[in-house]
């Protein structure tokens, strides 16, 4: 079973859940801590929800850091590993990540449920805001009158300001409606929302 395999079939998964909701996108290889790391495939519609994929042809060398990283960012993650990956995945991972099982079915891929994922508790607002861009940044901040000498500031400096002086939910909310408009991010891969229809 290859790396591929597994993405096809968690792919393929998720087209069938969100097929024609015209809130989704989903998004392969998205970038957070400023895109110095890159979760498998994201789903954004009224939550922000990670999927991290890990074959047995991979290693859980990254793990770690990704756990770390992904815990803050999103509202729920779910970990997709090869047979061999299950017992030492459990021990890395905090127990509110799901956990999916990819086994070899006749050359298909097989996603059986371990674990359900649940609610994250432990949201960082600074790393949520980092998701934007600077010019996203800057209108959020400006549709709630709080930009006035900010545009000229670093980013880093703004994602400050942003994630101080919104409440965690409305932040939240503001990233994920301007993740779903973006017309030229990563486009190999992702799927903008399907189109809604009166």
């Amino acid at each position: 079973m290859r790396d591929s395999d597994v993405r096809k079939a968690v792919r393929a998964m998720l087209d069938t859940r969100h097929a024609g909701d015209c809130d989704t996108r989903i998004v392969e290889e998205m970038g957070v801590w400023s895109g110095s790391v890159r979760i498998d495939i994201a789903v954004i519609n009224g939550s922000l929800s990670g999927f991290e994929l890990k074959s047995d042809r991979d290693t859980l060398d990254r793990l770690p850091l990704q756990r770390d990283l992904y815990s803050r960012v999103f509202d729920s993650v779910e970990l997709i590993v090869g047979r061999r990956h299950v017992e030492k995945a459990k021990a890395l991972i905090p127990d509110w990540w799901g956990i999916a099982l990819a086994a070899d079915n006749d050359g298909g891929v097989d996603l059986l449920p371990v674990r359900p994922a649940t609610p994250n508790p432990t949201i960082d607002p600074f790393l949520v805001a980092q998701l934007l861009w600077k010019d996203e940044a800057i209108a959020v901040l400006e549709s709630h009158g709080l930009a006035r000498g900010w545009k000229s500031k670093r980013a880093k400096l703004v994602h400050q300001h942003l994630s101080a002086s919104l409440s965690l939910d409305d932040l939240r909310a503001h990233v994920r409606a301007a993740l779903k408009k973006r017309t030229d991010w990563l486009k190999v891969g992702s799927s903008a929302p399907a189109q809604c229809v009166d």
